[in-house]
């Protein structure tokens, strides 16, 4: 009897240890969290936590960590199985800067969100069939590289426009979702220095990682830093590095508060909560970087006040947009609306710099944004206001491109999708080389996830605004492919967007654009004297884009991501459905309505020359 109970026990065991080792090894977290860093010295969350844009700081930091997964293994996600156990391990990490912040709790990701992705693609081979080999080799030039400041738009366009080769299928609106894809892909394959190098996790994710310096047998590296050490010598380093940051980089996307505090003194910066993105800056400062406001820095004006032009003790040189008849009520508002937009970057996205709100017996309640200085103004400038040498088509045709990727970023990009609502010439400011930015997000509005994507309130210009939206109040992403296909019209003409008609009656630019098409003189549409014109073939093309986007019924206009792949491929553009004659005559009801049109925070642009 005693051998006859010792036998099943054994047996019991032999069959209970692979089950143990399976189960193990079933449910281990693949991922590798150790590439994550933090600086923070505090061991409490701060009581008016963003939970916002921390989620967002989070959401990237996952995408970097799956990116460095997908270098390690070709594969892009964990398996299900593995999901609760990467949460926890994705949550202690998180501890060490961010105690007692519940992940999936506070940012709202399912279990399995961690493990669900793009179209069921898992590997690296499936990714590289599903996207087109064009755009797979322009990722390779563009990104096969250290991603400094000066690189890194070139690398982000490539991406861009891999994400619209990708988005064929549709997104399950994720973490993983098809958008980022190309992204995770782009850091952790084709880079050489992989997701967690400074440059790339900075220029690809968003996030600024700090970095300090050790010697080792007389060799510097520079490594990612995991824990604040108490040494004197390291903190003097950081400090120093900080200071390095700052000088080198405009915008940030922290994952150290407690150090972030320190660079705003460089800039002679209040100190301001440690879950802000944004710099917010003493009115002295500002004060001081305009002069005074002195009148010949306004560079700007409209209903809302002034846009000055300011620069900074270190030669930094700003715009400034200076709002009047403001009072402290909104305050929280504003700041709230500033932090979304902050939290996106983009290429073709005019950066926010930071804010200042606050009240002096003199000048009364203060409200301003900082922004950077476009040192070639708007694109409404050059087309209108300019009297010297007119731009050229390849220019033309670069800012048409790089306006439809910012859109794309966000309708696609971001979850939920933001409709910019105030697309118009004035809106897109243009660098030192063309590149274009856009601007004036306080029209923008986050769409709610499930929703039909419809506003009641009209918001935006005349002649460049939807009909549907114009009338009824219904906005949809395809409402910015509209004014965006004003845009293109005026790029391609040289014309606004409301002309004056023969007998004094206003005209809409597409309806012109589009009675020209129809009678089969397309190529009169182009402005004269316009330079280094593409053949009549590909002008046309873009013509019939801008007549296909601007089209007054909802369902007739392609996506922006579908714009980009007909602007940037030879795919041939669709038959264009017949207007519908009304419309023609419909400016009447335009403007009646345009009394309703009302001006949201303007947060950019001003209403002489678009120059923020």
């Amino acid at each position: 009897m005693h051998h006859q109970i010792r036998i099943p026990n054994l047996l019991l065991l032999i069959l209970f240890m692979p089950f143990c080792y399976a189960q193990n090894d079933t449910f281990s977290c693949p991922l590798d969290f150790t590439i994550l860093t933090t600086l923070s010295q505090r061991s409490t969350l701060p009581a008016t936590l963003n939970a916002t844009a921390t989620c967002q700081y989070i959401r990237q930091a996952l995408r970097l960590v799956v990116s460095d997964h997908l270098r390690r293994t070709n594969t892009f996600l964990p398996p299900l199985a593995s999901a609760e156990s990467c949460w926890v391990d994705f949550q202690l990490s998180v501890n060490d800067y961010l105690p007692n912040f519940d992940i999936r709790g506070n940012c709202g990701f399912s279990t399995s969100s961690i493990s669900q992705g793009c179209m069921n693609i898992s590997t690296r081979v499936e990714f590289e069939n599903r996207v087109q080999i064009r755009d797979l080799d322009r990722v390779n030039l563009f990104c096969n590289q250290s991603l400094n400041s000066s690189i890194c738009s070139g690398c982000i366009t490539s991406i861009v426009n891999l994400q619209a080769s990708l988005l064929d299928g549709d997104s399950i609106g994720g973490i993983f979702d098809c958008a980022v894809y190309a992204t995770i892909y782009g850091a952790g394959i084709v880079n050489p220095n992989g997701p967690a190098d400074l440059g790339t996790a900075d220029c690809l994710f968003y996030i600024d990682l700090s970095i300090r310096e050790n010697f080792d047998d007389g060799r510097k590296k520079i490594v990612i830093v995991v824990s604040v050490i108490g040494s004197v010598v390291i903190m003097v380093l950081l400090g120093s590095v900080v200071l390095w940051v700052l000088r080198r980089r405009r915008r940030k996307l922290r994952w150290d508060f407690g150090e972030r505090e320190k660079s705003f003194v460089f800039y002679g910066l209040d100190s301001v909560s440690e879950n802000s993105t944004l710099m917010k800056f003493r009115f002295d400062v500002i004060k001081s970087a305009t002069n005074g406001f002195a009148r010949e820095n306004i560079i700007g004006s409209g209903g809302y006040g002034n846009v000055y032009r300011g620069v900074f003790k270190d030669g930094t040189e700003v715009a400034l947009k200076r709002f009047k008849n403001v009072s402290a009520a909104g305050d929280a508002t504003f700041a709230h609306e500033l932090e979304v937009i902050a939290s996106l970057r983009h290429v073709n996205l005019l950066a926010l710099r930071g804010y200042c709100t606050g009240a002096t017996e003199l000048e009364g309640h203060q409200r301003i944004i900082v922004c950077d200085l476009m040192k070639n103004g708007s694109l409404y400038d050059h087309l209108f206001m300019s009297k010297g040498k007119k731009l050229s088509w390849p220019v033309r045709r670069k800012i048409a491109l790089g306006t439809a990727q910012g859109l794309a970023y966000l309708h696609n990009g971001v979850q939920p999708a933001i409709i910019h609502r105030d697309i118009k010439a004035s809106n897109i400011l243009l660098d030192e080389k063309f590149e274009p930015k856009v601007a004036d997000f306080g029209l923008a509005k986050f769409t709610p996830e499930g929703m039909t994507h419809l506003s009641t309130r009209v918001a935006g210009t005349m002649g460049y605004v939807a009909p549907e939206y114009a009338l009824y109040g219904q906005v949809s992403e395809r409402s910015d492919v509209y004014s965006f296909g004003v845009v293109l019209l005026e790029l391609l003409s040289g014309r606004k967007a409301i002309m004056a008609a023969n007998d004094d009656q206003l005209s809409l630019l597409s309806d012109w654009g589009w009675s020209l098409v129809k009678e089969g003189r397309a190529l009169d549409v182009i402005e004269g004297n316009m330079v280094d014109l593409d053949p009549p073939g590909v002008m046309e093309k873009y013509i019939s884009i801008a007549i296909l986007c601007s089209h007054p019924q909802l369902y007739a206009r392609p996506t922006i991501r579908d714009v980009i792949k007909l602007m940037d491929t030879s795919i041939p553009v669709p038959d264009i459905p017949d207007r519908p004659s009304p419309f023609i005559t419909v400016n009447n009801e335009l403007e009646k309505s345009s009394s309703s049109v009302v001006s949201d925070i303007s947060l950019f642009t001003s209403d002489t020359d678009g120059q923020p």
